[in-house]
């Protein structure tokens, strides 16, 4: 399958959609698993559905024009980074729909002694953050958080080696972990570097 993926995404770079087509229904069940991942994260009574937040991807992804695509972990990482995108539009309009900022969309989440709900939102604020200071550690997150990516395929997709992910990932998680405490605090603070 990943030969083929990799065909296919050559193809999609020179220009056919067939391929972009072919490519997508290989890996629909892998951008399935992916959807399905980010909503274990998030709270019970979401409105958005993973079938949804699969198709509304495959329509932004459909929208790029000549991508250098390299590989299979390449297109898994934009797939996440768009669902990423698509979960943090949908969390802004939903909190826009409440006077009083209402319910907030949560992520459930494995970073370090993080108990209870975490806010898309607030989490999206902390990572663009991140993002400013250290743009490979936040890299390394979206594509572990969020595209669920393995050590190893997030090297590869980074063209880095699996220690410097391993590093990053710890260095980010404990930055976000901080971060994130400090402005359910009110501290605000998160902004020394990682």
């Amino acid at each position: 399958m990943a030969g083929e993926a990799t065909q296919l995404l050559h193809d999609w770079r020179a220009g056919s959609l067939e391929a972009r087509d072919r490519l997508v229904a290989l890996l629909y069940g892998e951008l399935r698993g992916l959807a399905a991942r980010q909503f274990g994260r998030e709270r019970a009574d979401h409105t958005l559905q993973p079938t949804a937040l699969v198709s509304e991807a495959y329509q932004r992804l459909a929208a790029l024009e000549r991508i250098d695509w390299r590989d299979r972990a390449h297109f898994i990482g934009v797939a996440a980074r768009l669902m990423r995108e698509i979960l943090i539009d949908h969390a802004r309009r939903h909190q826009a729909e409440k006077r009083d900022g209402g319910q907030r969309v949560t992520l459930f989440t494995n970073l370090p002694a993080q108990e209870g709900a975490l806010d898309a939102l607030a989490l999206e604020q902390a990572l663009q953050r991140l993002e400013a200071l250290a743009p490979d550690k936040a890299r390394v997150v979206e594509l572990r958080f969020y595209g669920g990516l393995s050590i190893e395929e997030t090297a590869e997709v980074m063209e880095i080696s699996p220690a410097t992910v391993k590093r990053h990932w710890q260095a980010a998680r404990v930055w976000l972990f901080d971060a994130l405490g400090a402005e359910r605090s009110g501290a605000g603070g998160g902004e020394s570097g990682p």
